[in-house]
């Protein structure tokens, strides 16, 4: 089965053409289009609507190949010698009433699925249910092949293809893998089928009156006669990843694809010593472990791209002959990359791979503090970057006194204590410098340290939370090429960071994750720059907790201001109605003049579902009346009655 953009009638339609022994037996069109979350499939095909088969002429080229003027287009299943598939499209697995049903009613005992289902925490599992739950009820046999890799966009896709007799998982192939093809096969024998649909009088019901479906008949058998008596393979446990290692090793494979893909050099993270850009430089790490223990495996895929790249780097080493196998017989690699266990590849190791393409800089101003440095300093050393410290001091003085010659003296010189307007532009060019200071370095970097070496990819470091609060400058730590960590939540950053300390042997990350977040914007109290006066959550009027809720209700929940708040009084009984409600309105009120942000925002790899991406997931206006006058006035209505 090929995947396939066909035209018929001057109509585009997503297609998977099914060949035979070199003959097209059938073209079968998609009919539920996927339209919601990251999908806009519409934009591209029509669906097929038609329960009827037309004949499609063959162009030329294929005409002289197969032999053949016409093939059969539209919905059907194919009747073989000794059963009957049916083919059921990607979306068509999610719909209410999916199409793998009645095909299976109808007589198909086995059901291909080509699918395209990107990563989301906790996805896996959903799709594990939907396929096991579809031959759950009506016996059968379910092969299910998904997407690898980054698709060029926002997207990761994990995999993760599977086959399933009778409701149980027989085969699953890895996920968090860095190989580009892979290939699960098992053994099935289809008196398994056969016997459990005998056991079901309700199902043998249901089939006896079912709406029949068209086949095409193809003489072609699947069984091995010779191999009748041989058992169905075992069924087998699903393996269904914990969520933090989705948020770790999901954009790590995502970063190496986009790395390969788009040949250049490596990456450049301005790390703070803060929470966010830790997560970054430890999935980057990470991301080199994965590569080390592929290449040692004998990926020739990822030997080609590191080699590739080493060179740049003035690293020479030598391709293994080893002939690597495209069969996956396990699930996945990627829990040895969560080890200590040593790995190492002609003599590179995740610490040298790292310090090669991993570049790091601390970007400190008079408001910088000696602990957020020192951490900094310490994941760095641990993880191998290739780490600097360059103060920003002088250019954000530099910049400042500009307008300090504009005044002239017919004002005071702006500074700290004394109007919002004056904190928040004497922040701001502290944030906006450290990215045009990042994107020089990136530029010059590679000629720095070696000019056969490739410009770097600049990394961000903001989360959802904080983009939905709009608790970011636009363009600086929210800017750069690619942001690894945009669409997750600070609280399940923060439990991932806890786990890549205790589980994963990055300690250095302990201490960052223990620390009060702090933009460090602000003067700090104390000779030794250790006494925070600046608090995240403090500027935000909001725990990370309570955005992460905010936020989830607000796109999963589909909730407004008015639905979000009373939502919020069964679950915040430690609040007060009045309470409640200003924490509501507070939220839609800095979403709303802050969302001209989003529209900015550096593409975030996909993660959570209630990304704030305007571009793709979030399809809400950028410009909203910022004070919600019905919204907020209901809510007040609403307090008042209580």
């Amino acid at each position: 089965t090929i995947g396939c953009p066909i035209i018929y009638n001057n109509t585009r339609y997503n297609c998977v053409v099914v060949c035979v022994n070199s003959r097209i037996v059938l073209i079968r069109p998609k009919m539920i289009m996927a339209d919601d979350g990251n999908y806009r499939e519409r934009r591209f095909f029509s669906s097929w609507k038609s329960r009827d088969i037309v004949n499609f002429e063959l162009p030329a080229a294929l005409r002289k190949i197969t032999g053949d003027r016409y093939a059969p287009f539209g919905f059907a299943m194919l009747r073989l010698n000794d059963t009957k598939i049916g083919i059921e499209l990607c979306e068509e697995l999610w719909a209410p009433d999916n199409l793998s049903t009645s095909q299976f009613l109808a007589g198909a005992e086995i059901m291909l699925n080509p699918s395209a289902s990107h990563a989301e925490l906790g996805k896996l599992e959903s799709r594990f249910n939907l396929i096991r739950g579809a031959t759950l009820k009506t016996g059968g046999v379910y092969a299910y092949a998904n997407q690898i890799g980054c698709d060029g966009n926002r997207l990761f896709f994990d995999g993760s293809s599977m086959i399933c007799l009778n409701g149980s998982l027989i085969k699953q192939a890895s996920f968090f893998s860095l190989n580009i093809v892979e290939i699960i096969t098992a053994n099935v024998n289809l008196r398994d089928v056969r016997n459990f649909r005998q056991g079901s009088n309700s199902l043998q019901e249901q089939t006896s009156s079912t709406f029949p479906i068209q086949e095409i008949l193809v003489d072609f058998s699947v069984c091995d006669q010779s191999s009748a008596f041989t058992n169905s393979d075992a069924k087998i446990e699903p393996l269904i990843p914990d969520k933090r290692e989705e948020i770790v090793f999901g954009p790590a494979c995502y970063l190496w694809d986009y790395l390969r893909k788009s040949f250049t050099g490596g990456f450049l993270l301005p790390l703070s010593g803060g929470a966010d850009s830790a997560a970054v430089a430890a999935i980057v790490f990470m991301m080199c472990k994965m590569v080390i223990l592929s290449a040692s495996k004998g990926n020739p895929d990822v030997i080609a791209d590191l080699s590739r790249i080493l060179k740049t780097c003035g690293i020479v080493i030598t391709e293994s002959g080893e002939v690597f196998d495209r069969v996956v017989d396990h699930v996945s690699d990627y829990k040895i990359a969560c080890t200590n266990a040593s790995l190492e590849y002609c003599g590179i190791t995740p610490e040298i791979l790292c310090s090669e393409i991993m570049h790091t800089i601390y970007l400190g101003t008079d408001f910088s503090s000696t602990l957020t440095k020192g951490r900094a300093l310490r994941l760095a050393n641990q993880i191998g970057s290739y780490h600097t410290e360059v103060s920003i001091q002088p250019i954000v003085s530099v910049v400042i006194d500009i307008f300090v010659r504009f005044i002239d003296g017919r004002k005071r010189n702006p500074g700290f204590g004394f109007t919002v307007t004056e904190d928040l532009a004497l922040q701001n060019i502290q944030a906006r410098i450290r990215t045009v200071v990042s994107y020089l370095f990136a530029q010059l970097f590679p000629w720095f340290r070696g000019e056969d070496r490739k410009p770097l990819l600049v990394l961000s470091s903001s989360n959802v939370d904080e983009g939905l609060r709009g608790y970011l400058t636009k363009y600086d730590c929210s800017s750069g090429d690619i942001n690894p960590i945009g669409a997750m939540s600070k609280t399940v950053l923060n439990r991932t960071l806890h786990w890549l300390s205790d589980t994963c042997g990055l300690t250095a990350v302990k201490e960052i994750v223990e620390a009060p977040p702090t933009a460090e914007l602000r003067p700090i109290d104390g000779e030794d720059k250790s006494n925070y006066t600046q608090r995240d959550e403090d500027e935000m009027g909001f725990t990370y907790e309570e955005l992460g809720q905010l936020g989830e209700l607000r796109k999963t929940g589909r909730c407004g201001p008015v639905s979000m708040f009373l939502k919020l009084g069964s679950v915040w009984t430690h609040k007060t109605p009045g309470e409640t409600a200003t924490k509501v309105k507070n939220f839609f009120r800095f979403y709303a003049i802050n969302r001209h942000k989003m529209t900015t925002i550096t593409p975030s790899v996909h993660s959570e579902s209630y990304s704030h991406d305007d571009n793709r997931f979030d399809l809400r206006p950028f410009l909203m009346n910022v004070n919600w006058p019905r919204q907020f006035a209901t809510i007040d209505n609403i307090v008042s009655t209580m």
